[in-house]
Protein backbone atom coordinates (compact mmCIF):
# COMPACT_ATOMS: atom_id res chain seq x y z
CA UNK A 1 0.00 0.00 0.00
CA UNK A 2 1.19 3.52 -0.58
CA UNK A 3 0.69 6.52 1.25
CA UNK A 4 -0.68 7.94 -1.30
CA UNK A 5 -3.86 5.71 -1.05
CA UNK A 6 -4.30 6.24 2.37
CA UNK A 7 -4.36 9.66 2.19
CA UNK A 8 -6.18 9.79 -0.47
CA UNK A 9 -8.83 7.44 1.11
CA UNK A 10 -8.80 8.98 4.28
CA UNK A 11 -9.11 12.81 2.63
CA UNK A 12 -12.51 11.55 0.68
CA UNK A 13 -13.38 10.07 4.36
CA UNK A 14 -12.46 13.42 6.05
CA UNK A 15 -14.16 15.52 3.77
CA UNK A 16 -17.53 13.59 4.33
CA UNK A 17 -17.07 13.35 8.10
CA UNK A 18 -16.73 17.43 8.31
CA UNK A 19 -19.86 18.20 6.24
CA UNK A 20 -21.40 15.26 8.35
CA UNK A 21 -22.15 13.46 5.46
CA UNK A 22 -24.15 10.14 5.40
CA UNK A 23 -21.59 6.88 5.14
CA UNK A 24 -22.65 3.34 4.99
CA UNK A 25 -20.05 0.68 5.59
CA UNK A 26 -20.16 -3.17 5.01
CA UNK A 27 -17.99 -5.81 5.41
CA UNK A 28 -17.97 -9.44 3.05
CA UNK A 29 -21.06 -11.81 3.01
CA UNK A 30 -20.70 -13.59 5.65
CA UNK A 31 -18.63 -12.09 7.66
CA UNK A 32 -15.21 -12.95 9.63
CA UNK A 33 -13.85 -11.03 12.50
CA UNK A 34 -11.54 -8.93 10.28
CA UNK A 35 -14.87 -7.44 7.99
CA UNK A 36 -16.46 -7.20 10.91
CA UNK A 37 -13.65 -5.42 13.18
CA UNK A 38 -13.28 -3.57 10.66
CA UNK A 39 -16.02 -2.07 9.89
CA UNK A 40 -17.20 -1.22 13.23
CA UNK A 41 -13.54 0.34 13.85
CA UNK A 42 -13.53 2.48 11.30
CA UNK A 43 -17.22 3.43 11.65
CA UNK A 44 -16.91 4.42 14.99
CA UNK A 45 -13.70 6.36 13.88
CA UNK A 46 -16.03 8.33 11.44
CA UNK A 47 -18.63 8.93 14.09
CA UNK A 48 -16.34 10.57 16.03
CA UNK A 49 -14.95 12.83 13.59
CA UNK A 50 -18.88 13.59 12.68
CA UNK A 51 -19.99 11.34 10.08
CA UNK A 52 -23.30 9.90 10.18
CA UNK A 53 -22.53 6.77 10.14
CA UNK A 54 -24.26 3.21 8.93
CA UNK A 55 -22.86 -0.14 9.59
CA UNK A 56 -24.47 -3.25 7.60
CA UNK A 57 -23.55 -6.24 5.91
CA UNK A 58 -25.45 -8.39 3.23
CA UNK A 59 -28.20 -10.96 3.64
CA UNK A 60 -28.07 -13.35 5.07
CA UNK A 61 -28.21 -10.94 7.91
CA UNK A 62 -27.38 -12.99 10.94
CA UNK A 63 -24.11 -12.32 13.10
CA UNK A 64 -22.03 -15.28 14.44
CA UNK A 65 -22.51 -15.82 17.84
CA UNK A 66 -18.44 -15.79 18.23
CA UNK A 67 -18.48 -11.99 16.86
CA UNK A 68 -21.86 -10.49 18.29
CA UNK A 69 -20.11 -9.39 21.17
CA UNK A 70 -17.66 -7.04 19.61
CA UNK A 71 -17.88 -3.30 20.41
CA UNK A 72 -20.65 -1.65 18.19
CA UNK A 73 -21.95 -4.74 16.78
CA UNK A 74 -25.42 -3.80 18.27
CA UNK A 75 -25.67 -1.11 16.19
CA UNK A 76 -25.57 -2.98 12.73
CA UNK A 77 -28.81 -2.60 10.74
CA UNK A 78 -29.93 -5.29 7.99
CA UNK A 79 -29.12 -3.65 4.34
CA UNK A 80 -33.05 -3.24 3.64
CA UNK A 81 -32.24 -0.45 5.91
CA UNK A 82 -29.66 1.42 4.49
CA UNK A 83 -30.18 4.29 2.24
CA UNK A 84 -30.35 3.36 -1.70
CA UNK A 85 -27.69 6.74 -2.42
CA UNK A 86 -25.55 7.44 0.36
CA UNK A 87 -22.98 9.92 0.07
CA UNK A 88 -20.06 7.72 0.64
CA UNK A 89 -19.94 3.84 0.83
CA UNK A 90 -17.24 2.02 1.91
CA UNK A 91 -16.53 -1.55 1.22
CA UNK A 92 -14.40 -3.71 3.45
CA UNK A 93 -12.82 -6.88 3.31
CA UNK A 94 -14.35 -8.40 0.48
CA UNK A 95 -12.39 -9.27 -1.91
CA UNK A 96 -14.74 -8.43 -5.08
CA UNK A 97 -18.10 -6.68 -5.89
CA UNK A 98 -20.22 -10.01 -5.77
CA UNK A 99 -18.92 -10.62 -2.49
CA UNK A 100 -21.32 -7.52 -0.85
CA UNK A 101 -24.11 -9.29 -2.43
CA UNK A 102 -27.22 -6.74 -2.90
CA UNK A 103 -25.13 -3.70 -1.24
CA UNK A 104 -22.96 -3.81 -4.38
CA UNK A 105 -25.14 -1.46 -6.11
CA UNK A 106 -23.86 0.95 -3.86
CA UNK A 107 -20.57 1.05 -5.50
CA UNK A 108 -22.47 2.87 -8.11
CA UNK A 109 -25.03 4.15 -6.11
CA UNK A 110 -23.31 6.41 -3.55
CA UNK A 111 -21.80 9.96 -4.10
CA UNK A 112 -17.96 8.13 -3.54
CA UNK A 113 -17.66 4.55 -3.29
CA UNK A 114 -14.45 3.32 -1.41
CA UNK A 115 -12.73 -0.27 -1.35
CA UNK A 116 -10.52 -0.84 1.55
CA UNK A 117 -9.21 -4.90 0.96
CA UNK A 118 -6.40 -6.59 1.42
CA UNK A 119 -7.06 -9.55 -0.49
CA UNK A 120 -4.30 -10.62 -3.34
CA UNK A 121 -7.25 -11.27 -6.02
CA UNK A 122 -8.70 -7.83 -5.78
CA UNK A 123 -9.64 -6.95 -9.37
CA UNK A 124 -9.48 -3.48 -8.38
CA UNK A 125 -12.93 -1.61 -7.92
CA UNK A 126 -14.42 1.42 -5.85
CA UNK A 127 -14.00 5.04 -7.23
CA UNK A 128 -11.35 5.43 -4.31
CA UNK A 129 -9.21 1.99 -4.13
CA UNK A 130 -7.11 1.60 -0.51
CA UNK A 131 -5.66 -2.29 -1.54
CA UNK A 132 -2.99 -3.86 -0.44
CA UNK A 133 -2.67 -7.73 -1.22
CA UNK A 134 0.30 -7.82 1.06
CA UNK A 135 -1.28 -6.34 4.20
CA UNK A 136 -2.18 -9.50 7.20
CA UNK A 137 -5.47 -8.01 7.78
CA UNK A 138 -8.11 -5.10 6.50
CA UNK A 139 -7.90 -4.26 9.95
CA UNK A 140 -4.66 -2.63 9.72
CA UNK A 141 -5.48 -0.60 6.51
CA UNK A 142 -8.32 0.98 8.98
CA UNK A 143 -5.40 1.66 11.68
CA UNK A 144 -3.76 3.82 9.53
CA UNK A 145 -6.76 5.16 8.00
CA UNK A 146 -7.90 6.17 11.67
CA UNK A 147 -4.32 7.40 12.01
CA UNK A 148 -4.62 9.79 8.79
CA UNK A 149 -7.91 10.71 10.11
CA UNK A 150 -6.91 11.64 13.72
CA UNK A 151 -8.75 9.48 15.67
CA UNK A 152 -7.08 7.99 18.96
CA UNK A 153 -7.30 4.46 18.84
CA UNK A 154 -8.40 3.51 22.07
CA UNK A 155 -9.74 0.13 24.24
CA UNK A 156 -12.69 0.23 22.04
CA UNK A 157 -10.93 0.33 18.71
CA UNK A 158 -8.17 -1.99 19.69
CA UNK A 159 -10.69 -4.68 20.64
CA UNK A 160 -12.27 -4.36 16.86
CA UNK A 161 -8.91 -4.41 15.03
CA UNK A 162 -7.12 -6.72 17.47
CA UNK A 163 -10.05 -9.03 16.88
CA UNK A 164 -9.57 -8.93 12.54
CA UNK A 165 -5.24 -8.81 13.01
CA UNK A 166 -5.90 -12.23 15.80
CA UNK A 167 -8.24 -13.92 13.03
CA UNK A 168 -6.71 -13.59 9.68
CA UNK A 169 -2.95 -13.81 11.12
CA UNK A 170 -3.86 -17.26 12.59
CA UNK A 171 -3.20 -15.78 16.15
CA UNK A 172 0.09 -14.54 14.16
CA UNK A 173 1.03 -18.52 13.28
CA UNK A 174 0.31 -17.57 9.11
CA UNK A 175 3.12 -16.50 6.93
CA UNK A 176 1.59 -12.74 6.32
CA UNK A 177 2.87 -12.38 10.30
CA UNK A 178 5.30 -9.38 9.59
CA UNK A 179 7.23 -7.02 11.64
CA UNK A 180 5.05 -4.32 11.95
CA UNK A 181 1.91 -6.76 12.66
CA UNK A 182 3.78 -7.10 15.52
CA UNK A 183 4.14 -3.61 16.19
CA UNK A 184 0.75 -3.01 16.12
CA UNK A 185 -0.65 -5.77 17.94
CA UNK A 186 1.96 -3.81 21.31
CA UNK A 187 0.09 -0.68 20.36
CA UNK A 188 -2.99 -2.36 20.80
CA UNK A 189 -1.92 -4.35 23.75
CA UNK A 190 -1.10 -1.34 25.50
CA UNK A 191 -4.39 0.58 25.65
CA UNK A 192 -5.78 -2.53 28.00
CA UNK A 193 -7.36 -5.07 25.84
CA UNK A 194 -7.85 -8.47 27.08
CA UNK A 195 -6.50 -9.83 24.23
CA UNK A 196 -6.47 -13.92 25.88
CA UNK A 197 -10.29 -13.02 26.15
CA UNK A 198 -10.69 -11.94 22.91
CA UNK A 199 -8.60 -14.98 20.92
CA UNK A 200 -11.00 -17.13 23.84
CA UNK A 201 -14.15 -15.69 22.49
CA UNK A 202 -12.69 -15.97 18.92
CA UNK A 203 -11.62 -19.47 18.95
CA UNK A 204 -11.44 -21.19 21.96
CA UNK A 205 -15.96 -21.09 22.47
CA UNK A 206 -17.87 -23.38 20.59
CA UNK A 207 -21.43 -25.32 21.83
CA UNK A 208 -21.16 -28.75 22.64
CA UNK A 209 -22.62 -29.73 19.53
CA UNK A 210 -19.63 -28.36 17.42
CA UNK A 211 -17.77 -32.12 18.73
CA UNK A 212 -20.48 -33.93 17.48
CA UNK A 213 -20.78 -32.24 14.07
CA UNK A 214 -16.44 -32.59 14.31
CA UNK A 215 -16.88 -35.80 14.40
CA UNK A 216 -18.91 -36.93 11.34
CA UNK A 217 -17.77 -34.04 8.99
CA UNK A 218 -14.10 -35.21 9.67
CA UNK A 219 -14.85 -39.32 9.35
CA UNK A 220 -16.12 -38.67 5.79
CA UNK A 221 -12.91 -36.72 4.46
CA UNK A 222 -10.97 -38.18 1.37
CA UNK A 223 -7.69 -38.12 0.85
CA UNK A 224 -6.37 -37.59 -2.65
CA UNK A 225 -2.73 -37.73 -2.93
CA UNK A 226 -2.40 -38.08 -6.97
CA UNK A 227 -4.54 -34.93 -7.23
CA UNK A 228 -1.81 -31.88 -7.61
CA UNK A 229 0.02 -31.52 -4.79
CA UNK A 230 -2.23 -33.68 -2.84
CA UNK A 231 -6.23 -32.86 -1.86
CA UNK A 232 -7.93 -33.32 0.77
CA UNK A 233 -11.94 -32.53 1.38
CA UNK A 234 -14.95 -33.23 3.35
CA UNK A 235 -18.52 -31.58 3.23
CA UNK A 236 -21.25 -30.09 5.49
CA UNK A 237 -23.87 -27.94 5.37
CA UNK A 238 -26.15 -26.03 7.01
CA UNK A 239 -28.66 -28.19 7.37
CA UNK A 240 -26.59 -30.57 9.45
CA UNK A 241 -25.23 -27.95 11.82
CA UNK A 242 -29.00 -27.43 12.59
CA UNK A 243 -29.37 -30.89 13.33
CA UNK A 244 -26.44 -30.81 15.93
CA UNK A 245 -27.99 -27.59 17.30
CA UNK A 246 -25.52 -25.27 15.72
CA UNK A 247 -25.89 -22.18 13.41
CA UNK A 248 -24.32 -22.15 9.79
CA UNK A 249 -21.70 -19.96 10.45
CA UNK A 250 -20.02 -22.62 12.68
CA UNK A 251 -19.24 -24.61 9.43
CA UNK A 252 -16.67 -21.95 8.99
CA UNK A 253 -14.12 -23.45 11.22
CA UNK A 254 -14.11 -26.71 9.71
CA UNK A 255 -11.49 -26.14 7.40
CA UNK A 256 -9.13 -24.80 9.97
CA UNK A 257 -9.41 -28.48 11.28
CA UNK A 258 -8.71 -30.43 7.68
CA UNK A 259 -5.98 -27.84 6.92
CA UNK A 260 -4.04 -30.25 9.65
CA UNK A 261 -3.67 -33.24 6.93
CA UNK A 262 0.05 -34.00 6.83
CA UNK A 263 -0.42 -35.52 2.87
CA UNK A 264 -2.04 -33.07 1.32
CA UNK A 265 -1.26 -29.70 0.17
CA UNK A 266 -4.87 -28.49 -0.40
CA UNK A 267 -7.49 -28.44 1.96
CA UNK A 268 -11.11 -28.28 1.16
CA UNK A 269 -14.69 -28.17 2.94
CA UNK A 270 -17.76 -28.13 0.60
CA UNK A 271 -20.22 -25.95 3.04
CA UNK A 272 -24.40 -26.64 1.94
CA UNK A 273 -25.95 -23.46 1.71
CA UNK A 274 -29.95 -23.37 2.28
CA UNK A 275 -30.12 -22.41 -1.47
CA UNK A 276 -28.97 -25.65 -2.72
CA UNK A 277 -25.76 -23.64 -3.57
CA UNK A 278 -22.20 -24.99 -2.27
CA UNK A 279 -19.52 -22.47 -0.33
CA UNK A 280 -16.25 -24.24 -0.74
CA UNK A 281 -13.30 -23.31 1.49
CA UNK A 282 -9.62 -23.50 0.31
CA UNK A 283 -6.55 -23.82 2.15
CA UNK A 284 -2.84 -24.74 0.88
CA UNK A 285 0.12 -25.47 2.85
CA UNK A 286 2.65 -23.87 0.62
CA UNK A 287 2.75 -25.22 -2.50
CA UNK A 288 -0.22 -24.20 -4.60
CA UNK A 289 -1.52 -20.84 -5.43
CA UNK A 290 -5.38 -21.32 -4.29
CA UNK A 291 -6.04 -17.78 -5.73
CA UNK A 292 -5.86 -18.79 -9.26
CA UNK A 293 -7.48 -21.87 -8.57
CA UNK A 294 -10.43 -20.24 -6.82
CA UNK A 295 -10.45 -17.53 -9.42
CA UNK A 296 -10.89 -20.22 -12.20
CA UNK A 297 -13.92 -21.31 -10.30
CA UNK A 298 -15.67 -17.94 -10.10
CA UNK A 299 -14.09 -16.79 -6.52
CA UNK A 300 -10.68 -15.36 -5.15
CA UNK A 301 -8.99 -15.09 -2.19
CA UNK A 302 -5.30 -14.86 -0.80
CA UNK A 303 -1.77 -17.27 -2.61
CA UNK A 304 -2.70 -20.02 0.53
CA UNK A 305 -6.29 -19.50 1.23
CA UNK A 306 -9.26 -18.58 -1.45
CA UNK A 307 -12.72 -20.02 -1.63
CA UNK A 308 -15.43 -19.41 -4.06
CA UNK A 309 -19.67 -20.57 -4.55
CA UNK A 310 -20.89 -23.61 -6.79
CA UNK A 311 -24.10 -24.23 -7.92
CA UNK A 312 -23.14 -27.45 -9.27
CA UNK A 313 -24.27 -30.99 -7.24
CA UNK A 314 -21.66 -32.17 -4.67
CA UNK A 315 -19.24 -34.51 -6.71
CA UNK A 316 -19.53 -32.22 -10.02
CA UNK A 317 -17.99 -29.30 -7.43
CA UNK A 318 -15.44 -31.48 -6.23
CA UNK A 319 -14.66 -32.82 -9.44
CA UNK A 320 -14.22 -29.22 -11.29
CA UNK A 321 -12.06 -28.54 -8.06
CA UNK A 322 -9.93 -31.66 -9.23
CA UNK A 323 -9.02 -30.63 -12.77
CA UNK A 324 -8.05 -26.98 -11.60
CA UNK A 325 -5.69 -28.31 -9.17
CA UNK A 326 -4.45 -30.86 -11.59
CA UNK A 327 -4.02 -28.54 -14.64
CA UNK A 328 -2.06 -25.99 -12.46
CA UNK A 329 0.68 -28.96 -11.08
CA UNK A 330 0.58 -29.30 -14.58
CA UNK A 331 1.92 -26.10 -15.74
CA UNK A 332 4.15 -26.15 -13.21
CA UNK A 333 3.42 -22.84 -12.05
CA UNK A 334 4.56 -22.04 -8.38
CA UNK A 335 2.75 -20.19 -6.20
CA UNK A 336 3.41 -16.74 -6.18
CA UNK A 337 5.68 -14.66 -3.75
CA UNK A 338 4.71 -13.13 -0.66
CA UNK A 339 1.62 -15.88 -0.05
CA UNK A 340 -0.62 -15.14 2.49
CA UNK A 341 -2.60 -17.25 4.06
CA UNK A 342 -5.91 -15.65 5.30
CA UNK A 343 -9.52 -17.26 6.84
CA UNK A 344 -12.34 -17.34 4.58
Amino acid sequence: MSASSARTAAGVLAEAADAHATVVLSGHVQPDADALGSTLALAEGLRRRGARVLTTFPDPFTLPASLGWLPGAEGLVASSMVPASPDVFVSLDAASPGRLGELAVLLDDAGTSVVVDHHASNPGFGDVRLIDGHAPATVTLVADLLDELGVTVDHQLATLLYAGLAADTGSFRFGNTRPDTHELAARLLATGIDHSDISRRLFDTAPFGWLGLLSVVTGRAVLEPEVGAGLVWTWSSTAEAGEHGLAGEQLEALVDVVRSTEEADVACVLKGQDDGSWSVSLRSRGGTDLARVATALGGGGHVLAAGYSSYLDREKTVEALRRELCELAASGRPPRPGAVPHGR
